[in-house]
């Protein structure tokens, strides 16, 4: 009943009859009832917990259904939902330019505030250039099946963003996982390919999205200068939360922004808008504005959104204060919790992996959180390991000390009574 959520994306392997043509007969109708199945039963049992309409949102409290409920599963990781500062430039944009572009990029689609925004990401992380794409998904996925092709290696963290994963099969390179966070591993898969390849291409998390903890970037880096392999770090868990200024994952083991030849990331995380990027050297990131399809074929972002953008990066570097408020945040979260027992992983993030085994008490556990005004999400096999359910919570800068202390009694208070927590 927990895997339907991957239902497409993994497929199924359905025997399926077909006419003497060759041509089989309700192939999509299989797939959609094998789905429907899992979605209905998950509704009569009142254990389905996604596409659930927000009313109205005020910091870290939504509204759902009439009832108000302390928000765990959302990614404002510094609260900039709603800044009033971001909000004043947004409109800006939109009085200038409107609410859309009505072309692509390349085309008719560039404003003056996609430049600025581009600029501002590129200053914000160092780098020399940055190109903003229609969504987090498409600027690692258009990205990396771009610049790989079949003669080429590609290496990515077993736990890493489907969005990566994707990307690399697209790409036609020869595609290897390494084992989690483990160089002995990556530097054997690197060690084989040194001679067999004309490009590789070694690509992580710098946060990962499940578990909350942080690649090991100088000894990712030392092995990728070693096998003169290229690296790619995505910082979409990352960016506003990681290093004393909130400026990612080089700040935050004190690193130079050369030392990685590609940073990605989400502009609908920490930064409160939509879309994604990729910053790195100028010639680099002309080579995809030209050329990366998912550039190039998709429609510029709306002009209000890249204006969110800037003012947002404006805010981080103006404001340290939101900075040190999550990180107060989350030792008390997680220190509250593993005081009770909880097992919340190597976490080192806004991400916090509260570790329930099995997937029935998961769900049962969900459902009470749910019911007392705690939205935290359920995550189950196949997207973690078996017999590692966990809920997810997303700490920001957003809650109170009021507000994690009544989900940590909630936690307290069923945890103890299903038997998950002494």
């Amino acid at each position: 009943m927990h895997t339907f959520v991957n239902t497409v994306s993994r497929g199924y392997s359905i025997p399926i009859p077909c006419l003497s043509g060759g041509i089989c007969v309700g192939v999509f109708d299989k797939r959609i009832d094998t789905f429907l199945a899992e979605y209905n039963d998950l509704r009569e049992k009142d254990l389905y917990y996604y596409l659930q309409q927000v009313d109205q949102l005020d910091g870290a409290h939504v509204w759902i259904g009439g009832r108000r409920t302390v928000m765990f599963s959302s990614y404002s990781y510094l609260g900039l939902l709603k800044h009033p500062v971001v909000q004043e430039r947004a409109r800006e944009a939109l009085d200038r330019f409107g609410t859309g572009t009505h072309g692509v990029r390349i085309l008719a689609g560039t404003t003056a505030a996609h430049v600025q925004c581009e600029q501002r990401i590129a200053s914000f992380f160092g780098t020399e250039d940055a190109i903003a794409y229609s969504s987090g998904y498409l600027a690692n996925l258009s990205t990396i099946s771009t610049l790989l092709g079949r003669h080429d290696v590609v290496i990515t963290d077993k736990l890493s963003h489907a969005s990566i994963i994707d990307g690399c099969l697209l790409s036609n390179a020869k595609f290897q996982r390494f084992k989690h966070n483990d160089l002995g591993d990556l530097k054997h898969l690197l060690e084989d390919a040194k001679d067999q390849f004309e490009g590789k291409l070694v690509v992580v998390d710098a946060v990962y999205s499940m578990d909350g903890d942080v690649c090991p970037l100088p000894e990712l880096v030392d092995l990728c200068r070693k096998y003169g392999a290229w690296l790619m770090v995505d910082e979409a868990h990352s960016l506003g939360v990681l290093g004393e200024t909130g400026h990612g994952i080089i700040e935050y083991f004190g690193m130079s922004p050369s030392d990685v030849e590609m940073l990605s990331g989400s502009l609908s995380k920490t930064l409160p808008a939509v879309g994604g990027f990729v910053a790195g050297r100028r010639d680099l990131i002309q080579f995809l504005r030209h050329t990366a399809r998912g550039f190039v074929f998709s429609a510029a972002l709306p002009p209000a959104a890249v204006a969110a953008v800037t003012a947002s990066l404006d805010v981080i570097e103006e404001d340290p204060s939101l900075i040190a408020t999550v990180r107060r945040n989350i030792k008390r979260f997680v220190g509250g919790l593993n005081e009770m027992g909880y097992d919340t992983m190597d976490t080192k993030s806004c991400v916090i992996p509260i570790i329930i085994g099995k997937p029935e008490p998961t769900l049962e556990l969900t459902s009470r959180l749910h019911r007392d005004g705690m939205f935290v999400s359920p995550i189950l096999p196949p997207a973690v390991p078996t017999n590692t359910c966990r809920l997810r919570a997303n700490v920001t800068a957003g809650h109170t000390d009021e507000d994690i202390d009544f989900a940590l009694d909630l936690l307290r208070r069923h945890g103890k009574d299903m038997g998950i927590i002494p």
